[in-house]
């Protein structure tokens, strides 16, 4: 086993600016900056630039002591013992100081304002490894000299197992926990952190989520902000995070967009699908066609109720909302519907024609919002289902879509909470 004995330890602030001795005592120059490589058990600091416009540095190997004070070099100093920056090492001054990474465990992102380094020695070998990042206030002021203010305020520093370079000199850091962690962050804590980042850094965390986060995350974001995220995507990513969205969403989004780019999009997406978008996108803005979604559950009449419930775990995954199933005959008319409560109690053998209501409170989709929002509060619906002249489905305009457009200055997550007490509280409905 590695003995590991410890010779010092300090802030990379305190050691900024020190002068470097030789070991003739010959002032080198100051610190400037200090190397890193990300290799081996911990990060580890290769080298030390000492003087400004030179690219050489002068290798940690030969530094013999370090204090607050000074450096001092165990040999005399010529310009054969310097070596330059190599592809896998990074400046932490330069590409990690002041830098934001994303703490998982405050869904938030936060900025590096100092480094803790340990000066020791390992199987009789010098090292100068990095313990950790300062991400909090403490740090900050240290760097400006006037720690002592807040002396009594604790540090907050982040451990170097939970960071990494995205990549050789990046100019960004991310935590490097397993995704599962990641995982756990909600959907809108997702969102608010692509929120705040900037270009760079949002297209690395898109990139480092699966595709249903990614989907349910932009799906939080506000419309404007969802609009950047696109534009900012190469087109392919774009493209399929689009495609996976209910259509009702991505038509929105593409909306925005310019004619040429929006079209463009649209060709790379499945056929299907971006026919759907399209049918979105010709209705006008404040009319029941352009909130609907075309993602609904939509069964034969003559369907048993255990046939029904197989069938809904094949699409639940991709419906709108599962609380209300309509029921169509061969051509889409809309026929009844009925809750899934009602679906689920049923007698398996029973055919949904004999358990839907015929009488369906329904809107056509060039009816404006105000009157989707009139129909969804007088009968106490969680969806509504948009019908043509002929009676035909055309999707579903649900709650949160009507609420979200009325209430635009109200939070998702308020939203959800609102939603959830009314899904509870609702007694009344189309299909009670």
């Amino acid at each position: 086993m590695s003995e590991v004995k410890i010779l010092g330890e300090f802030y990379f602030s305190q050691i900024l600016s020190k002068p470097i001795l030789d070991a003739q005592g010959r002032r080198v120059g100051r610190v400037k900056d200090m190397a890193m490589r990300w290799d081996s058990l911990a990060p580890h600091v290769t080298g030390i630039k000492f003087a400004k416009g030179v690219l050489d540095m002068i290798p940690i190997e030969m530094v013999s002591s370090m204090n607050q004070r000074e450096i001092r070099l165990s040999v005399a100093f010529s310009p054969d013992i310097t070596v330059q920056l190599q592809d896998d090492e990074t400046f932490i001054g330069k590409w990690l100081l002041d830098k934001q990474i994303i703490d998982l465990e405050g869904s938030k992102l936060v900025r590096v304002n100092d480094l803790t380094l340990s000066w020791i020695t390992r199987n009789h070998k010098r090292l100068m490894v990095l313990v950790a990042v300062d991400i909090g206030v403490r740090g900050l002021f240290r760097r400006l000299g006037i720690e002592f203010l807040v002396r009594r305020m604790k540090n907050n520093f982040l451990g170097w197992q939970y960071i990494k370079p995205l990549e050789s000199r990046t100019s960004a850091l991310q935590i490097t926990r397993e995704k599962e962690q990641l995982r756990e962050l909600h959907p809108a804590d997702i969102a608010d952190l692509l929120e705040t980042m900037g270009y760079k850094e949002r297209t690395d965390l898109i990139h480092t989520l699966d595709s249903q986060q990614a989907i349910d995350a932009l799906a939080e974001m506000e419309l404007e902000a969802q609009v950047e995220v696109i534009n900012q995507l190469d087109e392919n990513t774009a493209s399929d995070l689009l495609e996976e969205m209910p259509p009702d969403e991505a038509a929105d989004i593409l909306g925005e967009l310019s004619v040429e780019k929006s079209e463009e999009l649209l060709k790379l997406m499945e056929s299907e699908g971006a026919e759907d978008v399209r049918e979105l996108m010709k209705y006008e803005e404040d009319t029941a066609g352009a909130l609907m979604t075309t993602e609904y559950i939509g069964f034969p009449l003559y369907l048993t109720a255990e046939e029904a419930i197989n069938k809904l775990r094949e699409l639940a995954p991709e419906a709108e909302t599962i609380y209300y199933l309509f029921v169509v005959d061969e051509e889409e008319t809309l026929e009844g519907v009925l809750s899934l409560r009602e679906l689920i109690i049923a007698q398996p053998s029973t055919q949904l024609k004999d358990l839907m209501h015929k009488k369906v409170v329904k809107i056509h989709p060039l009816e404006s919002t105000e009157k989707v929002a009139d129909i969804i509060n007088k009968y106490g619906l969680l969806a509504v289902p948009v019908v043509d002249e002929v009676q035909k489905m055309l999707g579903i305009i649900t709650v949160d879509d009507v609420l979200e457009l009325l209430i635009p200055e109200r939070g998702k997550s308020d939203l959800d909470s609102w939603l959830v007490v009314r899904k509870r509280e609702t007694k009344r409905g189309q299909a009670e």
